[in-house]
């Protein structure tokens, strides 16, 4: 028979936002000391009223407690429960230095006051216009917040990502969900189709229903965008479509047109069968093309020259002599308005990129860098001692239309742009920058394309060289500085399918240390990362050691490995720490940003570390390269601890020491340039610990997987 208990929460031991599993102890009249209560909730916070239905059991390791099948909270009514409520940063403005002041004031009215009339607020001492005017904004967003936590536990649904949908949609959040669930997966990042489906069908909506049928459409083709396709055919998005859904072909063909007609897919003929495109990417495709077309007829901004002298001019001002392929790549930057440089590490594209720069600017011609990551610009600053921006920096996001300044109507003002990485620049982002390219302007590319492709969508580089309408200067002559590198003879080994060699113990910067197994593996790269390689040279091994690893999961996937690296490099010390979306988030952590937040000027695959964590405002703070900034919990599903990542991540990023774990468990992902990525990342030292049979699988597989773009064909055809 279920029993009864009723109390006020002493303090939330543990809550799951994500899954609603709560540790609570509380004070319960009648009894002695705490009783510990679990059981699901949307939230919990320390001076609420609870009341639970269950049963007492005995927990081997916890002792006795309370299992409540149900748990229902309602606000304190007494002082205490109060103060305790309002001090544990509940509402932002509210700590409990104020909760004290507050509850002094007001008593039992306290919570009457702060929601019925807030202004009264400014009776307390210290509290003034401002911090009311918070605690009101607050007030309302927590309260709204827990009703949309409650309408998703109610159906079933974790309620991480609530107050997502409440910056969304503000307080008519709960009326248009139900109006329409699949909104979700289009408005709220973070909330796939999948839970929207779950809930739609909760909230009985016909499983054959139309509206079901176009947002599974729409997925399927964001899924293949994921993927890296701009387009599919659309044969197979109509098939994927009805076997995720088991709606019929013919509902989800009608699903077609009305998207089509909507404006939100494209379809294009062309080949054996039609292709289907999210309307932005079939744009972007088309507009990188005709971008490209555009520039290639205009002329040169550079007036005549001669261009032996210039280069011999350059080589007494750079104080090297240029290489014959240096030499023509630096000739072309004089006559091509589009030129694409490309080669693997310790080739010279560097000093390419000096020379063009030493000629355009000895011209008066205005010059401009870029590069698609932070760390890519950083970099192309460094080795060209000018300024380099990323290409989101360049063109002038502006948080308050959500789009760039620089574009057809307002373009950039320059003759000449580089752009480095050019191998991780999408379609999409590749379309933005080229529109704001001036017509008289030159643009150079600079990228390796043996890398991995970009994590968007399109094959920019690749389809722009294979496309033969581009000149191009591939590089391949090893230069003998470079070529006394380790890490550099194992890159161009490994992209020739050969096995790489491991320096000789102590004299050199690339080595390949055996393990056989994942827990010697593990043990092996912790030791490596917290002591060895600190103590030999002098590396940080939070600031300057990076782990990349081919997959998330797996035992010695990002995910395991960041959760074994986080507590020996950054254990609990007992300070203030966050567990949000299945991390827990402490001072001193190393975090990456997972996505674009255009707002906050951080993009995905950022890396910084946290500085802060403030727990009366729910608020953490984390510094990118000296700019901080600042998440509310609610948003933490945007960060994801760094000391590991996945090497498709780190594209774009080099770093001082790279520790790479291979193992046959990770065979999906073991090719080619997905190692020779990883092993390009590092500057000072590379080190692989795994089995010999994963590092010769690596080297010999191919990548054989084919993205679906049409960007070759639309250049080579000119449309």
């Amino acid at each position: 028979m279920a029993e009864y208990l009723s109390g006020i929460i002493e303090r939330v031991a543990f809550h799951n936002p994500d899954t609603g599993f709560a540790v609570l102890r509380v004070q319960v009249r009648g009894r002695r000391g705490l009783v510990t209560v679990v059981g699901q909730m949307p939230s919990a916070v320390a001076g609420e009223h609870v009341q639970a239905t269950g049963e007492w059991v005995q927990d081997r390791t916890h002792g006795e407690q309370f299992k409540a099948e149900e748990l229902r909270c309602t606000p304190p009514h007494t002082v205490e429960g109060i103060e305790k409520y309002l001090g544990s940063g509940l509402v932002k403005g509210i700590g409990p230095h104020f909760a004290k002041r507050i509850v002094a004031v007001f008593g039992e009215r306290t919570l009457q006051v702060i929601d019925e009339s807030p202004a009264f607020l400014q009776e307390v001492k210290g509290i003034g216009p401002r911090r009311i005017q918070r605690i009101r904004e607050s007030w309302q967003e927590q309260k709204a917040v827990r009703d949309i936590m409650v309408f998703l536990q109610a159906h079933g649904l974790g309620v991480g990502r609530a107050v997502r949908i409440y910056k969304t949609y503000g307080n008519q959040a709960v009326e248009l969900v139900k109006s329409n669930p699949y909104r979700l997966a289009t408005d709220v990042w973070g909330f796939g189709f999948k839970s929207a489906d779950e809930l739609a069908g909760r909230l009985g909506i016909d499983r054959a229903s139309p509206l079901r049928a176009r947002a599974a459409l729409r997925y399927v083709l964001q899924e293949a965008s994921q993927e890296g396709h701009t387009g599919a055919p659309e044969g197979a998005i109509v098939r994927q479509t009805a076997e995720l859904t088991n709606i019929s072909e013919e509902i989800v063909r009608a699903a077609v047109e009305h998207e089509r007609q909507a404006g939100e897919v494209v379809r294009e003929s062309g080949g054996t069968e039609p292709w289907l495109y999210l309307k932005p990417l079939f744009l972007a495709e088309v507009g990188v093309a005709r971008a490209i077309r555009k520039l290639c007829a205009g002329g040169h901004p550079l007036p005549a020259l001669d261009i032996e002298a210039a280069l011999a001019w350059v080589e007494k001002k750079m104080g090297l002599q240029l290489a014959p392929r240096q030499r023509d790549a630096i000739r072309a930057a004089t006559r091509e308005k589009v030129l694409i440089v490309t080669g693997g590490p310790g080739v010279g594209k560097s000093t390419i990129v000096r020379g063009i720069l030493e000629i355009f600017t000895a011209q008066r011609q205005r010059c401009a860098l870029c590069a698609p990551t932070g760390r890519a610009a950083k970099r192309l600053s460094e080795t060209t001692s000018r300024e380099a921006k990323t290409i989101h920096r360049l063109l002038e996001f502006d948080p308050s239309f959500g789009g760039f300044k620089r574009d057809a109507l307002q373009p950039l003002d320059l003759d000449l742009l580089v752009v480095d990485e050019a191998s991780m620049v999408d379609v999409v982002l590749m379309y933005q920058l080229l529109r704001a390219v001036p017509a008289h302007a030159c643009v150079v590319l600079v990228g390796d394309v043996d890398q991995l492709p970009s994590v968007g969508p399109g094959l920019v580089l690749a389809d722009l060289i294979e496309s033969k309408t581009v000149p191009v200067v591939r590089l391949t002559e090893i230069f003998r500085q470079a070529g006394q590198s380790w890490i550099v003879r194992a890159a161009h080994a490994i992209k020739h399918g050969e096995m790489p060699e491991s320096a000789p113990s102590g004299k050199g910067d690339f080595y390949f240390v055996e393990a056989n197994s994942p827990e010697i593996i593990l043990e092996r790269i912790l030791t490596m990362v917290r002591e060895r390689i600190p103590a030999r040279y002098g590396l940080d091994p939070l600031r300057d050691v990076q782990v990349l690893t081919p997959m998330n999961r797996s035992e010695l996937g990002s995910q395991a490995l960041n959760l074994r690296l986080q507590e020996a490099l950054n254990p609990s010390k007992g300070g203030p720490q966050v567990q949000r979306f299945g991390w827990t988030f402490r001072v001193g952590d190393k975090v990456m940003q997972t996505h674009n937040n255009y707002q906050k000027e951080v993009f995905n695959g950022d890396i910084g570390c946290i500085t802060a964590i403030d727990e009366t405002e729910r608020e953490v703070t984390v510094d990118y390269d000296g700019k901080s900034v600042v998440y509310d919990y609610g948003e933490l599903d945007e960060l994801t601890l760094a000391f590991a990542c996945t090497i498709h991540k780190a594209q774009g990023s080099e770093y001082p020491a790279v520790v790479i774990p291979l193992h046959t468990q990770h065979y999906l992902m073991l090719q080619r340039n997905l190692l020779y990525t990883a092993v390009t990342r590092g500057k000072k030292l590379v080190v692989i610990v795994g089995s010999r049979k994963a590092l010769a699988m690596a080297v010999q597989r191919q990548d054989t997987t084919q993205r679906y773009s049409a960007l070759r064909r639309r250049l080579q055809e000119g449309r």
